[in-house]
C-alpha cells in the first residue's frame, strides 16, 4: 500500500495492549497515534508474568533481549500456608522445552517503560481525556476534554475495563437496538485487591531475592476470605498483592463511594499487616514489612473484575484487551491476551485493501473476533481454575488435590492448552521456535496470503 492509502489508526489507551498495537503498526509503517487520559504513567501495580505466547512478538519487534535483561525467569507457582510452609507447587518447568521459551516475571512499571521506549514520542499523547467519539462512512473523530480533536480512519479502544470507547459505542448500539442485553450489564467483580511493590531490598532481609528464579507464591488464609501473593523481581524488589474474596458478586455501580475513598488502601493495609510471608530465610517477615518497604504512593486498591463481552467492534471502531475482556489476574492471562489481541488487530489492519471502506474494515474486524474470542474464553476459564485455589469452598480442596497429584502427562496437556497459541506478526520474519509443541493455527496469518495475492494482481495489471 502506498503511504496515502494506509489507514490512520487512533488508539485510545496507553496500556500494554494499546502500546503493543502501536509498536507493531510502527513496524508496518501504518500511521497511528496513541491518546492516554493520564498526564503521566504512574509506576503503580504489582508484577506481571509473560511466557512463550508473547516471546515471538517480542523477538520479531526486536526487544526480546532487552526484555530478558530486566525480567526474572520463573518455573513454578508455590502455594503456601500461614505456618510459612509450602503445601504444593504448580509446575511450569517444561515450558521452554515444549514451547520454546520459559516464563518471566517483570514489574508492571518496567514492562510499561520498555514498551513506551519502542514508540516514537511524537505518537504518544498524554493528558488526552476522550469526551466524545464518533464514526461516519468516511472516518472517525475524537474530541478531548482540552478542546482539541483528532481524526482518522480506524478507532481502537484499548482504554481498560471501564473503556470510554466501549461505553460510547455501546450507547449507540443500544439506541439502534443492536446491543446484546448481557453486554449492557455492569462489570462484575467478587474480589478486591491491594497491590504494591517494595523498594529494592537487601537479600539479607528477604533471602529468596538471591535465588536465580523468581519466587511466585500464594499464601492462603485458611478459614478467612483472604489470600496474598508475592513475586520477586530482578531488581531485588518484592511485588505483592493481597486479595479479599467478597463472597458475593458486586459492581462498581453498586458500591458506595466511601468504600473507594482515600482511606480505602490504608484500611486494607492495616487489615493484613500481621499476615505471614515466606521470605526464604529465618526472619519472620509479614505483609506489614512489605507494606513498610513500599512507598505509600505506590500502594493501590483495585477491583478484580471478570467478564468477556460479546460485542468487540462496530464499523470502524474495535476494542482490545480489558476493554472487551476483563480476565482475573489469577492465571496471569490479562496482559498477555491484550498483546495477543494487538497482534491479531495489527495483522488484519495490514491486510486491508488500499483506502479501505467502512465495510472492508468491519469485515476484517469480524475476522479478528473470530480468532480471538474462543481463545479469550479459554483463558477466562483457565483463570477461574486458578482462582479456585483461594475460593474458600470445596473447589479449593478439589483444585489442591488435582495439582498435588497431577501426573506429568496431564501437566503437559494443561500447559499445551494454555501455551500452544503463540501468535506472530504477519509482516515480520518468523522468529526461531525450538519448542517441541508446534504453535497452534493463527487465523490472522492469512494476512500474508491476502497481501501477497493483492501485490501479484497489481503487478500483472
Amino acid at each position: 500500500m502506498s503511504a496515502i492509502a494506509k489507514p490512520k489508526v487512533l488508539i485510545v489507551g496507553a496500556g500494554l495492549g494499546g502500546m503493543a498495537l502501536g509498536i507493531i503498526l510502527h513496524k508496518a509503517k501504518i500511521p497511528f497515534e496513541i491518546y492516554e487520559r493520564a498526564a503521566v504513567v504512574k509506576p503503580l501495580g504489582t508484577a506481571l508474568s509473560f511466557n512463550a505466547t508473547t516471546a515471538a512478538m517480542f523477538k520479531q519487534c526486536g526487544f526480546y533481549d532487552e526484555f530478558l535483561a530486566i525480567a526474572k525467569p520463573w518455573t513454578e507457582v508455590q502455594i503456601g500456608n500461614t505456618q510459612r510452609t509450602i503445601d504444593y507447587k504448580i509446575d511450569f518447568s517444561e515450558q521452554e522445552k515444549l514451547f520454546g521459551a520459559t516464563g518471566f516475571i517483570i514489574s508492571r512499571p518496567d514492562i510499561c517503560d520498555l514498551f513506551s521506549r519502542q514508540i516514537p514520542k511524537e505518537h504518544m499523547h498524554m493528558g488526552k481525556k476522550v469526551v466524545f467519539s464518533e464514526q461516519t462512512e468516511e472516518g472517525v473523530r475524537l474530541s478531548f476534554a482540552d478542546g482539541t480533536a483528532a481524526e482518522g480512519d480506524i478507532l481502537v479502544g484499548a482504554d481498560g475495563a471501564y473503556s470510554t470507547i466501549r461505553q460510547q459505542m455501546y450507547e449507540q448500539l443500544k439506541k439502534e437496538d443492536r446491543l446484546l442485553a448481557s453486554d449492557g450489564e455492569p462489570l462484575p467483580f467478587s474480589t478486591i485487591c491491594l497491590v504494591g511493590q517494595t523498594k529494592p531490598l537487601d537479600p539479607k532481609d528477604f533471602p529468596s531475592l538471591a535465588l536465580p528464579e523468581s519466587q511466585v507464591m500464594t499464601i492462603l488464609g485458611k478459614g478467612t476470605p483472604y489470600a496474598w501473593s508475592i513475586f520477586t523481581t530482578k531488581k531485588n524488589t518484592v511485588a505483592w498483592a493481597f486479595g479479599e474474596v467478597l463472597g458475593r458478586e458486586s459492581s462498581k455501580e453498586g458500591e458506595k463511594n466511601e468504600e473507594w475513598g482515600p482511606g480505602a488502601a490504608e484500611a486494607m493495609c492495616e487489615l493484613c499487616r500481621d499476615f505471614p510471608v515466606i521470605s526464604g530465610g529465618d526472619k519472620l517477615v509479614t505483609m506489614g514489612d512489605l507494606i513498610d518497604w513500599t512507598p505509600k504512593e505506590l500502594i493501590t486498591k483495585a477491583m478484580l473484575e471478570e467478564k468477556v463481552f460479546e460485542t468487540w467492534y462496530d464499523g470502524r471502531v474495535v476494542l482490545l484487551g480489558d476493554a472487551c475482556h476483563k480476565i482475573s489476574p489469577a492465571g496471569g492471562a490479562g496482559a498477555t491476551n491484550a498483546i495477543h489481541d494487538a497482534i491479531a488487530v495489527a495483522n488484519w489492519i495490514y491486510a486491508l485493501p488500499p483506502s479501505p471502506t467502512k465495510n472492508d474494515i468491519e469485515k476484517y474486524f469480524a475476522e479478528y473476533k473470530k480468532e480471538r474470542l474462543p481463545l479469550v474464553k479459554g483463558a477466562y476459564e483457565s483463570s477461574r481454575m486458578f482462582m479456585t485455589i483461594s475460593s474458600k469452598s470445596y473447589l479449593e480442596w478439589v483444585a489442591a488435590f488435582c495439582f498435588k497429584n497431577m501426573p506429568a502427562w496431564m501437566n503437559r496437556k494443561l500447559l499445551a492448552g494454555m501455551l500452544a497459541y503463540r501468535p506472530m506478526v504477519a509482516f515480520l520474519p518468523d522468529p526461531e521456535d525450538k519448542g517441541t509443541v508446534p504453535p497452534s493455527p493463527q487465523h490472522s496469518l492469512e494476512a500474508r496470503r491476502i497481501v501477497k495475492e493483492r501485490m501479484e494482481a497489481a503487478s500483472r495489471a
